[in-house]
């Protein structure tokens, strides 16, 4: 008989054990080992069999046995330590605080509070609110904050259902299938006023109709994180359905989603306030592009407050970060013009915003664009003054993806920057490695263990390496059973599954969401060559495989199942798995259990990658495309480069000399390098390799870093520029407004009309001089609204300036009718062809970028 309703009752815990309640849903246990450890110790068979869920486990304890533990001196006092541990954690100083009181920078400027919007976020495998990388990201972003004692406060969406979870039918096709989630069994608290009512936030609906949402919080350590879910009495069936999965459906219900995500998450951020006390936002950073209606509700809420609309954007973006993380058009988010129209202008939500404004924030008006959509990262970098990607390759790539919204600057002059990424290393880095690591001399904090990699002991780390190895074989052919008995096979049939994979063979992972730009079975050009390669008599290669594709992305299942058959052939099911539903839990003993971490995308449509970094910290080598990260940070002993055949146009051709190139680095490099043993049977030369990684590459891929970059190159600058136009009742947004417009009505009367050299010879020579001159006319403009600028570099042989440097001219002289000359030098520092040109921007002391207007004059 099937419940028509599902819910769960919370544990009432004895006195003694009160703080477990709170170490169970402050899910800082979840990178915090000793914390993990107590909970296990509560129950071992019931942990292991609750997947380490310490509320299940809570609620799953008898009052008996809860009596029992509250009579024991030693758990209650491990109970009364860990609690300890943790208020300690969460008051006391940490980087931030300190560089606030006067570390090596200016605390003063630093923001209170940083609002952080992703749609989804990775904390852990108790909490599903994640599908791949970007959410990933997002929770090992708040984790780090949280390490650091950065002020953010996370938001998002609660997904009923989450993302889905995925098994194999016996040919190998995906399913998909998606368990509901109940708030009151996750380690979430909801948002209620002070009469205990659960606490609401709304937004307009075309039709009159009212999207409400509950509001629940996750302790993730310092760092509160809010979600927003639609699943409230008083909404009709389609609004309460807006939270049901993640990225799912599309259309009106995605347009929804990013609304409730985006305008919603700021009204969750005015509920939070108001009821902790907590400070408002000084900065708002936007994960991608799906929450960028944040900025249309900030410019709504100050337009309410008496800005015109262009002071309230000049006031939201100055105060905004964007990120972006696709190098992949089809990965953008693009909604139709008239439905961003009818959920916009028809329902209400703009209050007095003119919605032809804001329709234009998303406008593909530039050269390729379609003017029938709403692009949701142009959208994005329009209300951003700080934008970047999340790579130096990538920020390259996204510079030349949307130079069309600089139009008359050169690509490299787009102002997108760029914070490589990097990853949670406590969360992670398998314990073992942390206490070799601690053991040799690095300390007990896996973000900063590198400095006992060198003194490793090569006996000790070849042995943990084996054990970590065997962790995943066992956990593999645990998994490929269940998976096996899920398509139908009987038990009876799957005996040879206890010989599947072998902790003494090299062992390869791959493990990525399956668009088919990632190159899933490009390992499966050459079959025959494949198999060669895992059968080897003496070098054998065994490959561990995981991965999820989209559930509306039938090309990407068809790649899933190629590799599903091909790992059922009983020739090589011995030496390849593919393992359903990857997830945290799976990755937590791949990452380390794998000797290399391959990725093969399609140079460069890789953003970042950041698998390959949790490997690395684990003592993995990288097998990689020069690409995301890798490109950054390879250096010829951390791993291999696979060459890629860059300018050749015919796809197919270009995977077979990638896949050849692929095959004979694994046949002639890696896997003579890992079976070369000395007298004592050790990989001498691997492991080296090994040691080099920890000690060199351990430092840049920390989650820590990246936070730290974000915090003193973005959400500083940020903050102050946004502090700056709202100090008297937003004077400053005003006068940028003001000037702005200034500028833009009367540009067109900006041009170069003369320029001049000289002070060099015919035949200048390296270090001299040329003396540049440039008559300009500014029409109603003065010299202080422009920078007139040489640009000078090499000359291609089509004139193009290549390689090129900017200087600012100097006003030497004002004329009648706005006419002024500006001089300045320029030294000839190398020899070859030299050239330059002469160009005016605009110029304002707030802006963050000479290009940030879009404006620009050039001589001709």
């Amino acid at each position: 008989m099937r419940a028509i309703r599902r819910f769960t009752v919370r544990t009432a815990l004895p006195a003694k054990l009160q703080p477990l309640g709170e170490l169970a849903t402050n899910l800082r246990w979840s990178w915090h080992a000793p914390t993990q450890d107590l909970f296990a110790s509560l129950d071992p068979e019931r942990w292991e069999a609750l997947r380490h869920d310490p509320v299940a486990l809570l609620g799953d304890l008898s009052p008996e046995r809860l009596a029992e533990l509250a009579a024991d001196r030693r758990v209650v006092a491990a109970v009364t330590a860990a609690s300890e541990d943790l208020r300690q954690y969460l008051t006391g100083d940490r980087w931030y605080q300190q560089q606030v009181a006067g570390g090596a920078q200016d605390g003063s400027s630093w923001p209170r509070s940083i609002a952080y919007f992703s749609p989804e976020f990775g904390i852990t495998s108790v909490l599903p609110q994640y599908s791949g990388g970007l959410g990933i990201l997002a929770g090992d972003h708040l984790k780090a904050a949280s390490d650091l004692g950065a002020p953010i406060v996370g938001v998002g969406l609660l997904y009923k259902a989450g993302y889905f979870k995925q098994a194999f039918t016996r040919d190998g096709w995906q399913t998909e299938t998606y368990p509901v989630s109940d708030p009151d069994g996750l380690p979430l608290t909801q948002l209620r006023e002070a009469d205990g009512s659960p606490a609401v936030i709304s937004l307009p609906l075309p039709g009159g109709r009212t999207l409400l949402a509950h509001v629940w919080k996750a302790d993730v350590g310092r760092v509160p994180l809010l979600l927003l879910d639609s699943d409230v009495t008083g909404n009709d069936e389609a609004a309460a359905g807006v939270t049901d999965r993640l990225y799912g459906g599309g259309g009106d219900h995605r347009l929804q989603q990013e609304l409730l995500l985006g305008a919603g998450g700021v009204r969750a951020l005015r509920l939070w306030s108001r009821l902790s006390g907590a400070p408002e936002p000084g900065v708002y950073h936007t994960n991608e592009g799906h929450a960028g209606f944040l900025g249309v509700e900030r410019i709504r809420e100050l337009t309410s407050q008496g800005l015109s609309f262009d002071e309230a954007v000049e006031a939201v973006r100055a105060a905004t970060v964007f990120t972006t993380h696709t190098p992949v058009p089809a990965g953008i988010d693009r909604f139709g013009r008239d439905a961003v129209s009818e959920h916009l202008g028809g329902s209400g939500l703009l209050g007095d915003v003119p919605l032809d404004r804001v329709l234009a924030l998303g406008a593909e008006d530039y050269d390729g664009g379609d003017p029938s959509v709403f692009n949701m990262a142009v959208m994005g970098f329009r209300l951003a003054q700080r934008a970047n990607g999340v790579s130096a390759l990538h920020g390259e790539v996204s510079r030349g993806m949307f130079s069309g919204l600089w139009p008359g600057f050169d690509a490299d002059e787009t102002p997108i920057t760029s914070i490589t990424n990097g990853v949670h290393a406590p969360t992670w880095v398998d314990r073992k490695v942390v206490d070799l690591l601690a053991a040799s001399g690095g300390g007990d904090d896996a973000s900063s263990q590198s400095g006992g990699a060198a003194a490793l002991d090569e006996q000790a780390l070849w042995a943990l390496r084996g054990e970590l190895r065997a962790q995943l074989v066992a956990d593999a052919r645990r998994r490929v059973r269940s998976s096996w008995l899920r398509r139908g096979a009987s038990p009876a049939e799957l005996g040879w599954v206890d010989d599947v994979l072998d902790p003494e063979v090299l062992t390869i992972g791959f493990a990525r969401r399956v668009p088919t730009y990632k190159r899933l079975t490009l390992m499966l050009r050459d079959p025959e060559r494949l198999k060669a390669l895992l059968t080897h008599p003496t070098r054998p290669v065994q490959l561990v495989i995981a991965g999820k594709s989209h559930p509306a992305d039938d090309s990407g299942k068809r790649l899933l199942q190629r590799m599903v058959q091909f790992a059922d052939d009983a020739g090589v099911r011995h030496r390849i798995v593919v393992l359903p539903n990857y997830d945290i839990r799976m990755a937590q003993t791949m990452y380390p259990g794998v000797d290399v971490w391959l990725n093969n995308p399609l140079r460069p449509l890789e953003a970042c990658g950041t698998s390959g970094m949790k490997a690395a910290l684990n003592g993995g080598l990288n097998l990689s495309i020069l690409d995301g990260w890798w490109d950054e940070w390879y250096d010829g002993e951390n791993g291999w480069a696979i060459p890629t055949a860059d300018g050749v146009e015919d796809a197919d051709r270009r995977d077979d000399l990638e896949a050849a190139a692929l095959y004979d680095l694994v046949e002639t490099q890696v896997a003579p390098r890992f079976y070369d043993r000395d007298a004592s049977g050790l990989p001498g030369r691997w492991l080296e390799m090994v040691k080099h990684t920890l000690a060199t590459l351990a430092p840049k891929v920390q989650a820590t870093r990246m936070v730290q970059d974000y915090v003193q190159r973005l959400y500083v600058p940020a903050a102050a520029s946004g502090a700056a136009l709202a100090a008297g009742d937003f004077a400053g947004a005003r006068d940028v407004a003001a000037w702005k417009g200034r500028v833009r009505a009367t540009w067109g009367g900006v041009r170069v009309d003369h320029v001049e050299s000289g002070g060099v010879g015919d035949s200048p020579e390296v270090g001299d001089e040329v003396r540049v001159a440039a008559y300009v006319s500014l029409g109603q403009l003065s010299p202080s609204d422009v920078d007139v600028q040489v640009v000078h570099g090499r000359v291609d042989v089509d004139d193009q300036l290549v390689d090129t440097a900017t200087g600012s001219l100097a006003l030497e002289e004002s004329y009648e009718e706005g006419r002024h000359l500006f001089s300045g030098t320029v030294a000839l520092r190398r020899s070859g062809a030299f050239g330059y040109t002469v160009r005016v921007l605009p110029k304002h002391a707030s802006q963050a970028s000479a290009t940030e207007t879009a404006l620009v004059t050039s001589a001709s």
